[in-house]
């Protein structure tokens, strides 16, 4: 074991079975799923429409807040579970739209605010963005800086005990139903990558605004903005952390980003799978089922692989968070290389199965298709995966 680096030794003693209260917890959380949220998944994805009322079910239900602690709103869940119920929501047919607001809400803002800010900014906070009172959303991205975070230009001056922030961030999810934002900011002009610091910005901040609703090709019941800082002070308090930790916060993200976030995109897939496994047995060509042809066979064969990759890339992540080991950025990159690039065959072949139907609004395999074109893309492009990837290889 000597020879192996690092992050590329396994435990003998990793397992990935799950137990009986688990199993019983994603069962619950489909059958909620299916019953609460999906009957209106195909209206609000054609209209492009947020759905506000399954977002605050997502806090009543308990999702939101799954694995924060219970005085603050939580149900002390730990990673495991929280990556099971995102794959539930996808696999009882939830949108791509609703589960990337829920990730952006839940990962990227409360759990940053929960992992580095302070009791009072916990106490404030968490518990409102626990249950879906307020939408949280992550600021990083930036008209010109999207990968090369380093160069962003939004910036924060410090004024006696305020912060002046002056900037733009792009596609933003949530950005335009926010009520608080966790948004980077450079606080150092040459400290590049140590430069960058972490805040709390809430909605009504004079000098904040979003810019409107962008439409999408895909997950288009979630919300995406420009976030506008224009001489837009806040209070000292509102600093997470010390001022220079924020890249680091923001690469801690990533934990969840490559597990959590892309739970729900792996779930979709076997909702994708199930659909296609009955209409395959319920179209005629020929004079028989087309389960019954080799190439459709073979297309069914390929998507069940990709999910039981994927599924295994998803929890290896969540049962390393949950033994305490330190980020590993080699094994987030190939999950979501693998989520990300791989995941478009089988989501092509699942439309091209169902044929002309496939290419129509009225088949969930249509939006599945155009939702899994975002996985290459947000969260660090595929590119970066593989420039990681190699470096640490």
């Amino acid at each position: 074991m000597g020879i192996i680096p690092e992050c590329l030794q396994i435990e003998d003693s990793m397992d990935f079975s799950f137990t009986e209260e688990q199993m019983m917890f994603k069962e619950q959380v489909i059958r909620f799923a299916r019953k609460e949220i999906v009957p209106r998944v195909q209206e609000h994805d054609l209209k492009g429409e947020f759905d506000s009322q399954s977002f605050r079910r997502l806090g009543e239900f308990g999702i939101l807040g799954l694995h924060f602690p219970e005085e603050l709103g939580g149900s002390d869940a730990d990673v495991v579970t929280t990556v099971l119920a995102g794959e539930a929501l996808g696999e009882a047919g939830v949108d791509g739209g609703l589960t990337l607001a829920y990730g952006a809400h839940t990962f990227l803002c409360a759990d940053t605010i929960f992992a580095h800010g302070t009791d009072a900014q916990r106490e404030k906070y968490i518990p409102t963005l626990a249950s879906g009172e307020w939408i949280g959303c992550m600021g990083l991205t930036e008209p010109g800086a999207g990968s090369d975070v380093a160069s962003m230009t939004t910036r924060a001056v410090r004024q006696g005990d305020r912060y002046i922030l002056n900037g733009n961030k792009m596609f933003i999810t949530n950005g335009p139903i926010a009520d608080v934002a966790v948004i980077y900011a450079k606080t150092g002009k040459d400290l590049k990558h140590a430069g960058i610091s972490a805040f709390i910005v809430e909605k009504g901040t004079p000098g904040f605004s979003a810019g409107k609703n962008i439409m999408k090709m895909g997950v288009r019941t979630s919300h995406t903005s420009e976030l506008i800082f224009d001489n837009c002070e806040i209070p000292e308090e509102n600093l997470i952390g010390q001022e220079g930790a924020g890249f680091l916060m923001a690469m801690q993200t990533v934990e969840w980003d490559r597990s959590a976030l892309m739970a729900p995109f792996v779930g979709g897939m076997t909702y994708v799978l199930n659909k296609c496994i009955r209409y395959a047995k319920e179209r005629y060509q020929f004079g028989r089922p087309i389960a019954q042809f080799q190439a459709i066979k073979h297309k069914l064969a390929d998507i069940k692989i990709f999910i039981e990759a994927a599924r295994s890339l998803c929890y290896r992540i969540a049962w390393c968070k949950d033994q305490g080991r330190p980020l590993n950025h080699l094994e987030a990159a190939v999950a979501k290389l693998f989520i990300g690039d791989w995941g478009l065959a089988p989501a092509n072949d699942a439309m091209v199965l169902f044929g002309g139907y496939g290419y129509c609004h009225e088949y969930e395999v249509e939006r599945c298709f155009r939702d899994s074109r975002l996985a290459p893309i947000g969260g660090g492009t595929s590119e970066i995966q593989k420039k990681i990837i190699s470096k640490l290889i």
